[in-house]
């Protein structure tokens, strides 16, 4: 009986966005140890291994073709010959720029794909760079006829029944797929249809890692003809995944082998973040990260993502207490940061505030107490925290969550002064859960104390301030948020849902009027599906009706 096999490995790796050099290096080095360690005969590569992903307008400079020409040329010296190896990259012919994927085998480019569906929306804006390419590209293999197809191509069934046109047996699909919450059930559910439709096995090459407030989880898969998932890579890890497919006549199969667990929703949003702030901080060449901690849920929550990221030798913490500050909230700061194992310090601001104060007496004169004094105390706390960051070349990671970014409840140049935001794009209520997720890692001595998570949230700014003087209850609260932020409802539609419609109406405009805010704010780590920063762009000088 005929049966020809072939190995394939899924290099799930993290790039570098912007570089070239250093990508290639990675692809060889990654395909010469599949080769050496697995047998590889066919090493896949993610969507744009070569400059990374998103590259953004880096695409539009004048060397950008050059510098990719050079490093094909240079990978079809240095990779192993009898190794068909399958890499992303931009491809600029005739005055046109395509999101390429090509074949490398035995010194020369047998065969290259250009992306056909670009997506244009959400994080994505390839119609912005990118034309997009009209034919399958269908390449043999080993005997095996593979289908090449980039990430949002397999999301429409045309460019699937293209393939199976063409003569395709397997496909094979490049990813740089951005990790939200749910994403990874949708993208099994898809790949299954896609298997059925197209009466061939998928093989699904994910990226993984950090870029700016995007996350690429990985959990690259492999599913069977009948849509049945064969292989499932883990998540936001590197690494080389084989999988072995054989032909049988003219059709072929894809042999079972491990398939990760998922994550729980708790554990992939921790995750998520933890890799995204050892990205961020890494790949720009920060000695390490420091925060205020100030007894408080986020920042004990921000600081045990730090500690995990990169280490407790690299994270310094903070706490700046004032008039306000508590006992309970300095004991609870002192205690994360022993049982984290950080190096921490106290320096009261209340110097600093008073001088502030004197200095500003005679603009004051004669004006009631409000806010203003409120926003002092955080602006002293940000000048501590970068000057901290420009002695030490330590990045300032700022704690401001979802919720309290959407309706303003920060201070510019205050707590929101900072490179990086942990919980940018995580509602309160998340950042609870997640408390308690990384609590569950350390059972016998979890680093958030339990009265942290369960005290009433306070910025502690004004004597017994709680955040719910002047918030809904962050259950509600972060409900309004998801419908009107993430699923643009209307304050209408809101207030049908069974929200009281003064509620409704005022959180959607302190939504609307702190646009300019956020704009000003670090980025962070998006984890939902529609984040403050690339996904939701409102103009900030704007008469459009409130909450329509």
């Amino acid at each position: 009986m005929e049966n020809n096999g072939l190995t394939v490995v899924i290099a799930q790796i993290n790039c570098m966005v912007g570089d070239i050099q250093g990508n290639s290096d990675k692809v060889i080095l990654a395909t010469q140890k599949a080769k050496k360690e697995l047998n590889a005969e066919l090493v896949i590569f993610p969507e744009l291994t070569l400059t990374g992903y998103p590259p953004e307008d880096l695409l539009l400079r004048p060397s950008i073709q050059t510098r990719i020409e050079a490093a094909i040329l240079h990978l079809q010296e240095r990779l192993p010959d009898d190794v068909y190896v399958l890499i992303g990259y931009p491809r600029r012919q005739q005055l046109r720029l395509f999101n390429a994927a090509g074949v490398i085998h035995h010194g020369r480019l047998i065969a290259e794909y250009h992306k056909q569906e670009l997506p244009n929306f959400q994080v994505f804006d390839e119609k912005r760079y990118f034309e997009p390419g009209d034919q399958a590209c269908v390449v043999e293999i080993k005997g095996i006829l593979a289908a090449i197809t980039i990430c949002e191509d397999i999301w429409h069934p045309a460019t699937t029944a293209q393939a199976k046109a063409a003569g395709a047996q397997l496909m094979l699909n490049l990813n740089a797929s951005p990790f939200h919450r749910n994403k990874s059930s949708e993208r099994l559910a898809l790949l299954k249809a896609r298997a059925r439709e197209g009466a061939m096995p998928i093989i699904y090459a994910n990226l993984v890692g950090g870029q700016d407030e995007l996350i690429f989880d990985g959990e690259s898969m492999v599913v069977a003809v009948d849509g049945e998932l064969l292989h499932r890579a883990p998540a936001f890890a590197e690494g080389l995944y084989p999988v072995r497919v054989s032909r049988q006549g003219g059709s072929v199969t894809a042999d079972p082998g491990p398939i990760a667990e998922p994550l729980s929703d708790d554990a992939s949003i921790y995750q998520a973040l933890v890799l995204g702030v050892k990205d961020y901080v890494n790949k720009n060449g920060f000695r390490g990260a420091v925060l205020g901690l100030s007894g408080g849920i986020d920042s004990a929550v921000t600081l045990a993502v730090a500690v995990d990221a990169l280490g407790a030798d690299r994270v310094e913490a903070i706490m700046m207490p004032f008039t306000y500050t508590s006992q309970m909230s300095l004991e609870d700061a002192e205690h994360e940061a022993n049982v984290l194992g950080v190096r921490y310090t106290v320096k009261p601001i209340e110097a600093m505030y008073n001088a502030f104060m004197e200095t500003l007496a005679d603009e004051f004169e004669g004006l009631a107490r409000d806010t203003t004094e409120e926003n002092l105390q955080a602006r002293c706390r940000g000048v501590l925290l970068m000057a901290v960051s420009n002695k030490k070349g330590f990045i300032v990671l700022t704690t401001g969550n979802k919720s309290e970014m959407a309706v303003g409840y920060s201070t510019l140049y205050g707590d929101m002064a900072g490179g990086f935001d942990v919980l940018k794009d995580v509602p309160k209520v998340d950042v609870f859960r997640i408390a308690r997720y990384r609590n569950s890692l350390s059972p016998d001595n979890p680093p958030i104390p339990e009265r942290v998570i369960t005290r009433p949230p306070s910025a502690e700014l004004s004597p017994d301030q709680k955040d719910e003087d002047s918030l809904p209850p962050y259950d509600i609260l972060d409900r309004i948020l998801e419908l009107y932020v993430e699923r643009d409802y209307s304050a209408n539609r809101i207030i049908s849902e069974g929200f009281d419609a003064d509620t409704v109406k005022r959180i959607i405009r302190l939504v609307d009027l702190n646009e300019y805010k956020r704009r000003q704010a670090p980025v962070g780590a998006r984890i939902t599906s529609r984040g403050f920063g690339r996904d939701r762009r409102y103009p900030i000088t704007c008469k459009w009706p409130a909450g329509d």
